[in-house]
């Protein structure tokens, strides 16, 4: 079962390197220097803070940006092509070839992890960008595997993308909604309350990716190991919940 996986896992990778993902990320980067360079000398004060603030979210955005779509469109593409029929075909197990999938995805989020991580060398200690670069590559592996069960249930391109950013985009502010829901308890109405309760369950079903790869660890080198185990924590739970899913998924499918 191992060695199917990690074949699947090594053309998935090389799947991404030959469609030029690695310039893509380059050029993501390259743009992203430059932008927060140009911002910089425009700032009057904290202009070093305000360039790696920015930067920082650029290529947070980049990354997951990258991954998520790379990852729809190598499925429907595998899809239009017969490749899961084949595959599935063959004596293999439906959980082998998804976990090589997942592993091959995985592998190709260390690309933007380590050369964006790098780059927060300039701007923070090794410890603040490595832990940076660590979370950045946890963040990527939770839209990765969202983006499988997304495609395995979708099956289209279109609604796939949507579905993976409108999954990472509520991720992203849903502590601010309940900071908000909760702000001013005691002028709530009835439906006020049902509806911050209705935020307070989304937060307990979604993880929390505003506690991920923040930008204050590369401008103000507050981060910690217990922000590096609250990430893997959160990063190991949402990863088998989802790939869980994805399987039952796969599962389902008459293929």
């Amino acid at each position: 079962m191992m060695r199917p996986a990690l074949t699947i896992a090594r053309y998935t990778l090389l799947e991404a390197l030959r469609n030029r993902l690695l310039w893509l990320l380059l050029l993501m980067a390259a743009g992203a220097v430059a932008l927060s360079g140009f911002l910089n000398e425009l700032a009057l004060t904290e202009s070093r803070q305000l360039q790696a603030a920015l930067m920082g979210a650029l290529l947070r955005l980049a990354a997951v940006f990258l991954v998520a779509t790379f990852v729809i469109t190598s499925m429907a593409r595998e899809a239009s092509d017969k490749g899961l029929e084949l595959l599935l075909a063959l004596p293999l197990p439906r959980a082998t070839y998804l976990a090589g999938k997942l592993a091959g995805f995985g592998a190709l989020a260390l690309l933007p992890a380590l050369l964006f991580g790098g780059l927060g060398l300039f701007f923070a200690p090794p410890a603040q960008a490595a832990l940076w670069g660590f979370s950045l590559l946890c963040e990527c592996w939770i839209v990765a595997a969202f983006s499988v069960l997304c495609m395995l249930t979708l099956s289209q391109v279109l609604p796939a993308l949507a579905a993976a950013f409108a999954f990472y985009l509520l991720a992203r502010v849903i502590g601010t909604l309940q900071l908000l829901g909760h702000g001013a308890a005691g002028a709530h109405s009835g439906g006020q309350q049902a509806l911050d309760a209705g935020i307070d369950g989304l937060a307990l079903l979604l993880p929390h990716l505003d506690q991920f790869t923040r930008s204050d660890w590369l401008v103000y080198h507050s981060g910690s190991g217990a922000d590096a185990g609250l990430v893997a924590a959160q990063t190991a739970l949402y990863v088998t919940l989802l790939s869980a899913a994805a399987l039952f998924d796969l599962h389902r499918k008459n293929i």
